[in-house]
């Protein structure tokens, strides 16, 4: 079971990286901006839908500004909730994504018919390092092998 999330990860690190940044982006560009014009037009407890209309569009264009509004007018309680929640969700997505792209089993991009299966040079005990018929790379059938040395080759000629 340990290969899967091994495997997710080397894969994913990239990813994870792109991933990372893009919550940042989001956080400044569009959370903060969110909760401050939520803020802003709230007035006497009642939303204002005009006015977060109104609001929204130049809060966005100023994000870093929207920030420091934020800290400055005390909105960070409000700022931290929606946050958090656009976190959990944000964390959610991304694990059912990285869930996704773990590998169904332990030979996944492995070929086919390769000598990966072996281990130690044990496949030189039937095979030939050397010379014979080529069956993948540094592995050869002997000619000079007693019993059976038929061999299927499954493959495409090439003609340029």
């Amino acid at each position: 079971m340990n290969y899967k999330l091994e495997d997710a990860i080397k894969r994913n690190k990239p990813r994870l990286i792109i991933c990372s940044i893009l919550w940042l982006f989001l956080a400044i560009v569009f959370v903060a901006p969110f909760s401050y014009t939520l803020f802003e037009s709230t007035v006497n407890g009642r939303f204002e839908l005009e006015v977060f209309m109104e609001q929204f569009a130049p809060n966005i264009m100023n994000p870093f500004a929207t920030l420091g509004g934020i800290f400055t007018d005390g909105v960070t309680h409000d700022f931290v909730s929606l946050l958090l929640g656009f976190t959990i969700v944000y964390l959610i997505l991304f694990f059912v994504g990285f869930s996704k792209s773990t590998p169904k089993n332990e030979f996944k991009n492995i070929e086919h018919g390769s000598s990966d299966w072996s281990q130690r040079g044990e496949q030189y005990q039937i095979l030939s390092k050397n010379s014979g018929i080529v069956l993948a790379e540094n592995n050869y059938l002997p000619l000079d092998k007693r019993g059976n040395v038929n061999v299927l080759v499954v493959g495409r000629i090439r003609i340029w």
